[in-house]
């Protein structure tokens, strides 16, 4: 299915071992097997999360096993899983209450966006952002201080922070999953060469250290002579003036901190894999890079927790690799014509194949206690949007890949029954160590089950 040819400038060996010096330093795999600290298994080896997001839901028929609950039984949209699907649950009955219109009328693209993984209810506003904590980030300041990136953001679409989009909704909503809180939403990352290079460094392999090392010291260069020239003026300052530059001061000491938090893993990791060139062409060349830049970026231990956006909500991509001239979101209005309908489920299919090369991608790699990679993550696979047809946001198709280090028991369909999805969230917090959050959007507890 993946088709190395495409990708070939970036990567020389698909699947070729990659040298982990991240993991090998990390304190936290030398922890005895009686030590679990937050954000790791038992035998001490690194937990992973990440949320992967499609845009537009499913075709319901076509996405639900036929069984109402118990061993998995892949349904066609689904199908491409067939490999993997001992190690995936589908789980059904999961809600979104808070995207659901409300008074607000109009706008489920922008409200499937935002609230997935924040379970806030949005302001509707197109300046006056107002959503929540996402759980990616909720992870994140739990264990993030554990690895170089603290979380990892990145799309395969537009990036846009500003504006309307849907009507009245900011379009920051739209174009972002990933919220530091109410206000901010946490930016991500759509080229996959500029991705990589923030992870490993610009260059080719056994350039990139080099690299890493002369920035730290023209950043460190630049801070002291920044703090320098401030406090020799200081005295000229009226009260007010230095109120204010104390301010900056303390900016560039946080500067200076994160600096040092860096600096504590050692030299990034120097992957074999070479850095993409250019723009990746097809909207697939692109998916595939950015889900091989979250494998590095998992493998090699930068991080432990990433969001992905395969395509913001609402959008209308065309897929002429299908043969398909009509764009998605288009063609999700369906009015139940079985050619339009047929068309929908040969886009769901598509994403889901990109994504069942992702999870291959991560059990083919070992871990520090022998397990795979995939077996110690916890990846979400879900949409904002259930049939998007209808813009109804219950019953959520949502896939959960991973063994979360031995916590979670894939390979099943499990039927929830209208449950709110941040409660699989705060599940998923506890076990990466944060048993302190105990909400999340409209929660109302630890989903059990899974």
């Amino acid at each position: 299915m993946f088709d190395r040819s495409n990708r070939r400038q970036f990567l020389r060996g698909v699947g070729a071992a990659i040298a982990l010096p991240a993991l090998e330093s990390l304190a936290v795999a030398k922890a005895p097997q009686s030590v679990a600290l937050p954000g790791t298994t038992a035998t001490g080896a690194p937990l992973r999360a990440a949320f992967i997001t499609f845009p537009n839901g499913a075709i319901p028929k076509q996405w639900w096993p036929a069984n109402t609950t118990g061993a998995l039984e892949l349904s066609p949209t689904l199908a491409p899983l067939a490999a993997i699907k001992h190690k995936v649950q589908v789980l059904g009955g999961l809600d979104h209450q808070n995207a659901l219109p409300g008074n607000d009328g109009a706008g489920d693209h922008a409200r499937g966006g935002a609230v997935l993984l924040t379970g806030a209810r949005l302001n509707k506003s197109a300046t006056d952002l107002r959503a929540g904590e996402s759980i990616d980030q909720a992870i994140a300041r739990r264990v993030g201080s554990q690895t170089r990136f603290p979380s990892l953001e990145l799309t395969c679409d537009d990036v846009r922070k500003s504006g309307a989009c849907d009507s009245g909704y900011s379009c920051a909503y739209q174009f972002n999953v990933s919220w530091r809180d109410a206000s901010t939403p946490m930016t991500p990352e759509a080229s996959p060469r500029a991705a990589f290079e923030r992870l490993f460094g610009a260059g080719s392999h056994g350039e990139r250290r080099d690299h890493f090392t002369r920035r730290q010291a023209e950043q460190r260069s630049l801070l002291d002579f920044v703090r320098d020239d401030a406090r020799a003026f200081q005295k000229q300052l009226s009260s007010g003036d230095r109120v204010k530059l104390d301010q900056y001061l303390t900016s560039v000491r946080d500067i200076e901190r994160r600096i040092a938090a860096t600096e504590k893993f050692g030299q990034s990791p120097d992957p074999k894999s070479e850095t993409p060139t250019g723009e990746p062409g097809s909207d697939r060349n692109r998916i595939e890079l950015m889900f091989e830049v979250l494998a590095l970026a998992f493998e090699t231990d930068s991080t432990r927790v990433a969001t992905l956006m395969l395509a913001h909500d609402g959008s209308n991509r065309t897929f002429g690799d299908l043969g398909l001239t009509a764009g998605h979101h288009d063609l999700t209005h369906h009015q139940n014509r079985e050619d339009w309908i047929a068309n929908v489920a040969q886009i769901d299919q598509w994403y889901v194949e990109r994504f069942a090369w992702f999870l291959q991608r991560l059990d083919q790699a070992r871990d520090l206690d022998g397990r795979t990679l995939l077996d110690n993550s916890m990846i979400v696979y879900a949409s904002g949007n259930a049939d998007a047809n209808r813009h109804s946001h219950e019953n959520l198709p949502v896939i959960l890949a991973g063994g979360g280090g031995g916590t979670l028991r894939p390979g099943r369909f499990v039927q929830h029954g209208a449950k709110p999805m941040t409660n699989l969230f705060l599940k998923m917090a506890e076990t990466m160590g944060g048993k302190e959050l105990r909400r999340l959007g409209d929660s109302t507890g630890v989903l059990a089950d899974v």
